[in-house]
């Protein structure tokens, strides 16, 4: 597929250079040619083309939104998704590691609010970058889980696929407003590793009976 990135900092970056390592063709967006976060990335894979956001869009089968969060209505409300899936990967981390929108409404259904024309599906937010650099856990006989949550299907399907391009088992948690949810698992994890002093490197799993 060809994947649109808006925003490659850390978790763009990580996510971008992974998909393009499983063959996926990777379009940095953008609308500033002197952004520092878009020439280290072209710096670090040259695989990777850039493109104004729109265009970008207008050319991408998937779109992924790794900006941060209270950035995202001045850049998204000038676009037109079209009608395709935006992945959300943003997170409305607030001050003290709170959830930036005091829990009233999810991040991702502010997005979708902004986002014309978007299926918005939230995913790759449960953990920290160090994670979708590799998701491989060797020591294991299963798979890290990425959780979603949409309000289409089609849309959640291709994210699926994705998804096991990376390596991880995808599990549907729903409707749009269930990304309120995976927003404070986001949340658990970054107290976790970033403020109590936990290794980065560990994930969740989903296990059935």
């Amino acid at each position: 597929m060809t994947l649109a990135f808006i925003g490659i900092g850390n978790v763009g970056f990580a996510l971008a250079n992974n998909f393009q390592k499983k063959g996926h063709h990777i379009i940095v967006a953008h609308n500033n040619p002197n952004s520092t976060s878009v020439t280290e990335a072209i710096a670090k894979n040259t695989a990777f083309s850039t493109q104004l956001i729109q265009e970008a869009i207008d050319r991408a089968d998937v779109i992924l939104l790794a900006t941060p969060f209270f950035a995202n209505e001045a850049i998204l409300k000038p676009l037109d998704f079209k009608g395709k899936t935006l992945v959300d990967c943003t997170n409305p981390v607030g001050q003290g590691i709170s959830h930036g929108l005091e829990s009233k409404i999810s991040g991702s259904e502010q997005i979708e609010a902004w986002a014309t024309n978007a299926n918005v599906v939230k995913s790759f937010t449960i953990y920290g970058f160090e994670n979708f650099i590799n998701a491989e856990f060797p020591n294991y006989n299963t798979k890290p889980v990425m959780l979603i949550a949409g309000n289409n299907t089609s849309a959640k399907e291709t994210v699926a696929q994705l998804i096991s391009d990376l390596g991880y088992i995808t599990k549907d948690t729903g409707s749009l407003d269930q990304a309120l949810h995976l927003e404070h698992m986001t949340l658990l994890w970054v107290k976790m590793a970033r403020r109590d002093g936990h290794h980065p490197n560990f994930t969740w799993a989903y296990l059935e009976k």
